[in-house]
């Protein structure tokens, strides 16, 4: 049978509630393995228990089910058989109000099977076990949190101290009891902490680490294994590297003490490995000392094209648009983005592959080696600008400024910037930009009517759209849309005023 689903929680050993005098059980029968453990207690009266079990149970019965010829036959041996089969953890057996004693064949059967059997005396009613099991599961429950938060507070620490790489190893080692590795991103091991194991557990490890190493779609991101009595587990982290923990056992917490770990090493080895955190710094001051976009930009990927993604934290929507979707009622939907934090932030910058982000406002802006695809995010609208060289970065994050608008408006994950030629080609830049600045020249002095009617055209003239993606009331669009038409003498109903307009804005 495969090993029983039990719950994530803590459990307790099978003695610490034997210890108990107030409840006065007693082992009958079954291993004194002071090992066993148990994560609930489950009274039934059931012939069968196996459908109501989930594994590791103390399941408590008073016998009510056992009949009267059971000691002559087989029913025991199928009774422990199943309690065993389903994962159960022991039998508490009741005496009283049914039997006087424990059956015999019980007894044995319950030898027979390694199934601890408990006798739970006249005066011990079920429920006082089961509030007992439940306050040494609240116990144990309270003790690996504040194991926990410990560990936590210490990996902290050594993450600050002056060599902070080894600092976390040595740290994780002592709170979980073992060996820890860093794998290096050929697969060499880099740094290690802790007792070493012999050299055929080392070798697990290390294969253990090779198969949660990035290597495309459908690569874990952890794993475990035993080997030699001990407890190996893998973690990848984003920068390349794997931490690779070796313990005697699986400990409650283990997992999670080392996930802290995992983060910590991801943002430290994330500046060893690249050198990243000293270019953008050398980048910073050249600039703060006057040098130009197209100095700095090698230094920050290396790159010579880039794309400005600029990203919206998806929020929610209205409730009296959720009541309207609910009722079929044909309303656009209002989504009301709120302001990112640097933690969600730095997330999307490692999920896009840069560290060049800037949280703005309600958005966030990222600069990104033009090698580098930007994919749709969960939980995220992007917009995304034309690959451009590093003199023309302010023209890509207006593109990518208004793609996120128009991601937003038409509610789709991403949107990029249109770079298809097209008839505005065959006409030269100069003239172009001259027919632009004097067929808007009623606009110059209105930034917002010139933004809502390049927003407004861009959407196919839609008023609920042109709102969501310019934050405003569906009323103000008319307004602006209307006044624009006035300054510009134009009939914005006609498709060739429409072309016209289109082509003159896309020339700012």
């Amino acid at each position: 049978m495969p090993d029983p689903a039990v719950p994530p929680t803590p459990p307790v050993p099978l003695a610490a509630l034997l210890a108990r005098e107030d409840l006065a059980l007693r082992r009958i029968a079954g291993p004194a393995d002071p090992s066993l453990v148990i994560h609930a207690a489950h009274t039934s009266e059931m012939a069968d228990p196996y459908p109501y079990l989930l594994g590791g149970e103390l399941l408590l019965t008073a016998g009510v089910h056992i009949p009267d010829a059971a000691g002559s036959g087989t029913y025991f041996d199928n009774y422990v058989s199943r309690i065993v089969a389903a994962g159960g953890a022991a039998l508490g057996f009741g005496l009283a109000p049914v039997h006087d004693t424990v059956p015999r064949a019980l007894i044995e059967a319950c030898d027979t099977y390694g199934l601890p059997l408990l006798e739970v005396p006249p005066q011990t009613p079920f429920t006082a076990v089961a509030r007992a099991v439940w306050q040494l599961l609240a116990q144990a429950r309270l003790a690996e949190l504040r194991r926990v938060t410990e560990a936590q507070q210490s990996l902290a620490a050594a993450a600050a101290r002056p060599d902070p790489v080894p600092s976390v190893l040595r740290q994780l080692a002592q709170r979980v009891g073992g060996w820890t590795a860093l794998y290096g991103p050929e697969g060499t091991e880099t740094a290690s902490a802790g007792r070493r194991p012999e050299p055929p557990v080392t070798a697990s490890l290390a294969e253990l680490a090779e198969v949660v190493r990035p290597s495309g779609p459908g690569t874990p991101t952890s794993a475990t294994h035993a080997t030699a009595g001990t407890h190996l587990a893998a973690y990848t982290l984003s920068t390349g590297f794997v931490l690779g923990v070796a313990t005697p056992a699986r400990e409650p917490g283990d997992h999670t003490i080392a996930s802290v770990a995992t983060v910590l090493l991801t943002l430290l080895t994330g500046e060893q490995q690249s050198g990243s955190g000293a270019a953008r710094t050398s980048a910073l001051v050249r600039l703060l000392l006057g040098g130009t976009a197209e100095e700095v930009a090698p230094l920050l990927g290396g790159s010579d094209t880039w794309f400005v993604v600029y990203a919206s934290h998806n929020g929610q929507r209205d409730r009296a648009d959720l009541l309207a979707g609910a009722r079929g009622t044909a309303r656009p939907a209002t989504v009301h983005p709120h302001p990112p934090d640097l933690l969600a932030a730095t997330a999307l910058g490692a999920a896009l592959g840069s560290a060049l982000i800037d949280p703005v406002g309600e958005n966030v802006r990222v600069l990104l080696p033009a090698d580098r695809e930007p994919d749709p995010q969960p939980g995220w609208t992007l917009g995304v600008s034309a690959p451009v060289p590093a003199q023309q970065l302010a023209l890509a994050g207006t593109q990518a400024a208004r793609a996120m608008a128009r991601a937003r408006a038409t509610r789709t994950p991403l949107s990029r910037h249109g770079t298809h030629p097209g008839l505005a080609e065959l006409v030269p830049e100069e003239e172009a930009q001259a027919h632009a600045r004097a067929l808007l020249a009623p606009l110059a002095e209105h930034p917002a009517l010139t933004e809502t009617l390049r927003t407004w055209l861009s959407l196919h003239g839609s008023w609920d759209r042109t709102a969501v993606a310019l934050a405003v009331h569906r009323n103000t669009v008319r307004q602006r849309i209307a006044r624009s038409a006035e300054l510009l003498h134009a009939e914005l109903d006609d498709p060739d005023v429409r072309m016209e307009l289109w082509f003159a804005l896309r020339q700012e």
